[in-house]
């Protein structure tokens, strides 16, 4: 049992791939009507699902799939053009597949219900025109492998002669030898199928999990060989496959082995026996496995084939490249396995405490003076973070894939809206922690759904406006001290200052005779209840979600931020730090309690001197170097604000959250830290400008600092407007 569901994990993630390259192509296709890739990408996957369905007895996953593969063997081969109906049509059939494929998995394989196969036939009817036809067989007697026999038409030249010698693991590795068989009924009709068996071992022997079936079948259809191939791509590895054709030219064949001199006749020999008749996929194997030895037997092979009008020189190239195009692909591959992100969490659990023990020896280390253990220390400490820097880097994926996936969004709600609509993506490749990737992907779902929706004109009063028909959002995504930085970005209409702030005096939640600036105005758009649209929609003017974006994004220790003109679009920036597990810190210490800052936002550190810097002490700014910074004493604000007199030396830590700069000042500076970020409980989470905690190596707990919140409130209680807005 334990196997099987292996294999239906596995399938589970190669379907959800599949479909996700598809869906990918398929919204490709809208730019690109003729991309000969994109098409066989969409006819790949369907392929692949409906044959890994097969396998496991789905079989209206297959009858589904089979009508859909059909539609796109005809776009391949240009019997059907691809339209903007067709794309979304078969976008349509793809989220069907992924509905039926999932209940399957989660049913233990009831009968697909009424609904999902009147979805079914509907979609069908949808691509060809007309009802499904019979797709697998539907009977039990022909699910238990019983077979119509014609003796007196086995032999006829019109049939195609198929010989699957199965491997002793084949049982073992998934494949049911049936299943083919079943699948072959659905492209024609099969006249016989002889089962043989190699020589059995004793009784004893015989290992139940061993497979001993051996099929020659005789199969009448007028699908070509490739099509054939394809049922048994997923048993290549498992299973010796020979396929003779009808009408087959043996004779020819033999006449020409007659012909050649005697050192080639076996090297060819083989060859056609083995393919029986050629394709590319046989040439570029023959080719490859003779290349192993003498690369210059290889050609001199394809130059005879050729020049025995076997085959054209095309097909010689195309099945080389071919070759060089799989080879590499699988050298790639080969470079990854799967890995359960559960076990990648543990794995950062673990090096987060072997973080702390480290700190805790090197601790111990200086307490004692150890001198003879210093060094040891050292390299411990190094290969620990060397370590740290590995384990979250297992977990770091690119945003490109998450960006990719709003390619659908954009295209069902501009046609939902009779917009016309494109997305831009940039800075795909800017990696980030996976759990990070999950959590932001609901708040970028609701802001790129807000500027299709509020944002994005439709075409008639864009063209009014001088604008081009189409509206753009752009996705945009780059690294910026240690955090990243995503943009979503439109050029719609923008946002109104007055009639945002008409609706939050209407809401009460300014007051009218208030000033605000530019981006208080903007921030308001953030506030539960308040939202500038008319008439609410199925995808916004509710005022409800907007304040759930921003919640979400700063419970990532994140931000978030708007600019706008109106009249030219609006831009969303959201700053999210990398991880959310280990980070390297820098250690302060204010009235005898320790602090971590981020180390990716601290500027600098200077002394906190009047003498050399002007300083304000009632206002809270300093003078740096002729830069206006606020500032703030971290043991007056996390000590009841009391204030008491500084007459220890202190020093200014110069932060920085996106272009907001302020100074920290503190008693002590202890260096860089590696801080494994512990999350604070329910009673403590909401505590302003702290982010968590962390465990020190003498067993203290010292607190991480919210940055961008201490930022924010040294701003609003220090310096004029006048002043700030050349520092900041």
């Amino acid at each position: 049992m334990s196997d099987i569901n292996s294999a239906l994990e596995t399938f589970s993630q190669e379907v959800d791939e599949l479909l996700a390259a598809m869906e990918e192509s398929l919204l490709g296709l809208e730019e690109a009507p003729d991309d000969a890739d994109c098409i066989n990408s969409i006819f790949r996957a369907m392929h692949t699902i409906k044959g890994s369905s097969g396998l496991f007895g789905f079989d209206d996953v297959v009858a589904f799939t089979h009508e859909a593969e059909t539609v796109l063997d005809q776009v391949r081969n240009g019997e059907r053009a691809i339209d903007a109906e067709l794309v979304s049509v078969l976008l349509a059939c793809k989220d069907h597949t992924a509905h039926i494929i999932q209940y399957f998995l989660s049913s233990e394989n009831e009968p697909l219900p009424e609904t999902l196969k009147q979805q079914s036939q509907a979609l069908i009817i949808q691509l060809t025109g007309r009802p499904s036809a019979a797709g697998m067989p539907s009977t039990q007697e022909e699910k238990t492998g019983h077979f119509e026999v014609d003796v007196n038409t086995t032999n006829s030249s019109d049939n195609w002669v198929i010989t699957l010698t199965f491997k002793q693991n084949t049982l073992r590795n998934g494949m049911d030898p049936l299943s083919f068989i079943r699948y072959l009924q659905t492209l024609g009709k099969i006249i016989e199928v002889i089962v043989t068996m190699p020589t059995l071992p004793r009784i004893e022997d015989i290992d139940p999990e061993d497979c001993y079936l051996n099929f020659k079948i005789a199969f009448n259809s007028s699908i070509d060989k490739k099509t054939i191939e394809d049922v048994f791509e997923f048993a290549e590895d498992d299973c010796d496959i020979y396929i003779l054709p009808p009408n087959s030219r043996q004779e020819h064949y033999q006449q020409l082995l007659e012909n050649l001199p005697e050192d080639q006749v076996k090297r060819l020999g083989e060859m056609l026996i083995e393919i029986g008749a050629l394709t590319d996929k046989e040439v570029a194997h023959t080719l490859h496995e003779q290349s192993k030895n003498d690369k210059a037997e290889a050609k001199l092979l394809g130059e005879m084939l050729v020049d025995k009008n076997i085959l054209q020189q095309p097909v010689i190239e195309q099945a080389l490249k071919k070759q060089e195009s799989v080879k590499q692909k699988v050298n790639k591959e080969s470079n990854y396995i799967r890995v359960d992100a559960g076990k990648l969490g543990y794995l950062i659990d673990l090096v987060g405490e072997l973080v702390i023990s480290g700190a805790a020896m090197r601790l111990m280390v200086d307490k004692h003076g150890l001198s003879d253990v210093d060094d040891v220390a050292s390299t411990m400490s190094n290969l620990v973070e060397n370590i740290r820097d590995t384990a979250l880097q297992l977990r770091m994926v690119q945003i490109g894939e998450t960006f990719t996936r709003f390619q659908r969004v954009v295209h069902d709600v501009s046609k939902e809206l009779g917009k016309q609509i494109q997305l831009q993506i940039t800075g795909g490749e800017s990696e980030l922690d996976k759990t990070v990737v999950e959590k932001i992907n609901d708040p970028l779902t609701h802001l790129v759904r807000n500027s299709l929706d509020h944002g994005i004109e439709t075409p008639e009063v864009r063209i009014q406006a001088g604008k081009p028909e189409k509206g753009t959002i752009q996705l945009n995504a780059y690294h910026d001290s240690g955090r990243i930085v995503i943009q979503i970005s439109d050029d719609g209409r923008g946002l109104d200052p007055e009639r945002i702030v008409a609706k939050a005096i209407a809401k009460g939640l300014v007051k009218p005779d208030q000033i605000l600036s530019k981006n208080e105005i903007y921030n308001l758009i953030f506030e539960p209840g308040l939202s500038t649209k008319e008439e609410a929609s199925n995808l916004s003017g509710r005022g409800v979600g907007m304040d759930v974006v921003r919640r979400n994004i700063e419970a990532l220790r994140g931000s978030v931020s708007v600019d706008s003109e109106l009249g030219e679009g609006t831009t969303v920036t959201i700053h999210l730090p990398l991880t959310l597990a280990i980070i390297d810190g820098f250690m302060v210490e204010a009235q005898k309690e320790r602090y971590i800052i981020p180390l990716s936002m601290v500027e600098e550190c200077v002394e906190m001197s009047s003498n050399e810097w002007q300083i304000d002490e009632v206002q809270h700014y300093i003078n740096l170097r002729g830069q206006i910074l606020p500032y703030l004493r971290l043991g007056d604000f996390f000590h009841n604000h009391k204030k008491h007199t500084h007459t220890q030396r202190e020093s200014l830590v110069v932060v920085r959250f996106g272009e907001a700069k302020a100074g920290f000042v503190v008693d002590e500076l202890h260096g860089e830290n590696q801080t494994v970020i512990k999350p604070l409980g329910k009673l403590f989470e909401n505590l302003n400008g702290i982010g968590g905690a962390t465990v020190l190596g003498s067993g203290d707990v010292a607190l991480i600092l919210d940055v961008q919140g201490l930022i924010q409130h040294a701003k609003k209680r220090t310096v004029p407007t006048l002043a700030l807005s050349s520092a900041v």
